[in-house]
């Protein structure tokens, strides 16, 4: 592994392709109000442009732990891209809002590859001592795409305003990402180099649909609760859960007897897990933010889509360029000094944004929205590192699909959960003879008081996470909670080989 100083080529391409697909995730929510005018749609189905581009990738990332491991870097990269490009396009052209949603999935679909794609590739290409720097540099770019999705989106938005004759302002945003994806992928596919060697293995269809209806029936489900029908959608919601523990079951049986699509050993790592759990709760709280704050701020602040973007730029801007020195932080000092702060932080903005009001001043909107940004920054770096470091080798491209599996799952519940709660609030109140305005502004405080409770969670596991992970190669059963390597039984002959190699240059490298 290289070390010392440059990030390799190979992660600096993947860094740009992730940067452009997951620019996408976040891109509509800025256009949400226009589609609502444009093609005739409630806010609870708006929603679904960005809710269903986040529940696709949480459906199809779990594949990409089998994937990676049987595929070229080169064939992932190409297959990722040209679905995207195909999603995109379809988009552009979309004649109604059902067809909108089915390209947000295709182009879903290419994303979900890239971010495990990435992060598998660094944790094997990049030296122990180099990650929290190459992370940080990472987190860059791919904190920047969703905080900047918005402010592309408004001035997208409010430059196609004079082509609305022609075409549809919010069909821009697909029209202008097509030559820079295609682009990124030519580029990619001439100078991206292979990483490791592929294995052979069967995928099992059983677990791809079982994850697959599992989580799209939680969500759909949380989605469609509202005042006066809670029995229809919590029973999806259960269908769901039960979906997902067969899923579970399914993984650990394969474990046994063939290769699981996502193996679940990886939550045996105490450090790994309690990384997970904080990463899905950042991610909800993140993208809870990202969608009350448009609605707000446009529809009741009455901002443009520009002038919105422009007003939550610096909190992603900062975000962004706080990166590189969490990442040098945490070479030095380990995770604990950056993730506790961060985490209390995190609580605090949400906590803030429970006092928004119709004349609020924006200087005051943009302090908790930017306390909220550098806090995520802080927290995504150190635990990403310490959660993926936590894991042997042969378990990183697994460890990477499920982290950004519940990544998109909460994201996906967070965004559901706060449109959810806003709108059954703002029901009841206009019930009540409550001013349509008034009770969509009491809705989204009650939406972001939720999210501030279940951020302390998010502080309880920070103070659970230790400063650096040690490695789990060699001595699992002596550190209380990292993956002991596996039987050679239930593994393929060369990850016993692989193992048994480490383990033999374990003690010299210890030692030197």
């Amino acid at each position: 592994m290289p070390g010392g100083g440059r990030t390799p080529t190979v992660i600096r391409l993947l860094v740009l392709a992730t940067f452009v697909v997951i620019l996408n995730e976040t891109i509509m929510i800025n256009a949400i109000p226009t589609l609502i005018h444009d093609l005739g749609i409630t806010e609870r189905s708006a929603q679904w442009v960005s809710t269903a581009f986040m529940l696709t990738m949480a459906a199809v990332i779990p594949v990409t732990g089998w994937f990676l491991q049987r595929v070229s870097t080169r064939r992932a990269y190409a297959i990722a891209m040209l679905v995207f490009l195909a999603g995109t396009a379809l988009a552009a052209v979309a004649p109604n809002f059902a067809i909108l949603l089915v390209g947000r999935v295709v182009q879903a679909g290419g994303t979900a590859v890239m971010m495990p794609l990435l992060m598998t590739t660094l944790m094997t290409v990049v030296a122990e001592q180099d990650r929290g720097r190459v992370m940080g540099n990472v987190t860059l770019a791919i904190s920047v795409a969703p905080a900047m999705g918005p402010v592309i989106s408004g001035l997208v938005l409010d430059a196609g305003k004079g082509f609305e004759d022609h075409i549809a302002a919010w069909r821009w945003l697909f029209v202008l990402v097509l030559p820079i994806a295609g682009a990124v992928t030519w580029f990619g596919l001439r100078k991206l180099e292979n990483v490791g060697e592929p294995q052979s293995g069967a995928i099992d269809w059983l677990s791809v649909v079982l994850a697959a209806l599992g989580f799209g029936s939680l969500v759909y489900g949380l989605s469609h609760f509202e005042t006066g029908n809670w029995t229809t959608p919590a029973l999806i919601v259960a269908a769901g859960a039960a979906l997902i523990a067969a899923f579970a079951f399914r993984q650990i049986s394969l474990q046994r007897t063939g290769t699981p699509l996502l193996d679940l050993r990886v939550l045996l790592a105490g450090t790994y897990t309690k990384a997970l759990v904080l990463m899905s709760l950042a991610f909800l709280a993140m993208m809870g933010s990202m969608i009350l704050l448009p609605l707000y701020l446009q529809n009741l602040r009455h901002l443009t889509p520009l002038q919105t973007g422009l007003l939550v730029m610096p909190g992603g801007l900062a975000m962004g360029l706080l990166g590189p020195t969490v990442g040098k932080i945490f070479d030095r000092f380990g995770g604990r000094v950056l993730v506790i702060p961060a985490s209390i932080g995190i609580t605090v903005a949400l906590a803030g944004f429970t006092f928004i009001s119709a004349d609020m001043p924006y200087w005051q909107l943009l302090a908790m929205h930017v306390l909220l940004m550098l806090s995520l920054a802080a927290a995504f770096t150190p635990v990403f590192t310490l959660g993926l470091g936590a894991l042997p080798m042969h378990l990183y491209s697994h460890g990477s699909s499920m982290l950004g599996t519940l990544q998109q799952v909460a994201a996906a519940f967070g965004t559901a959960l706060v449109v959810t709660i806003m709108s059954a609030r703002s029901t009841d109140l206009i019930k009540e003879g409550t001013a349509p305005d008034a009770a969509m502004l009491s809705g989204m405080k009650v939406a972001f008081g939720v999210s501030a409770v279940l951020s302390i969670i998010v502080i309880v596991m920070a103070v659970l996470l230790p400063s650096r992970s040690e490695s789990p190669e060699g001595h699992g059963h002596g550190h209380g909670g990292e993956v002991p390597a596996p039987d050679a039984a239930e593994v393929s002959d060369l990850d016993a080989e692989a193992i048994e190699l480490e383990a033999e240059l374990k003690p010299q490298l210890t030692k030197d």
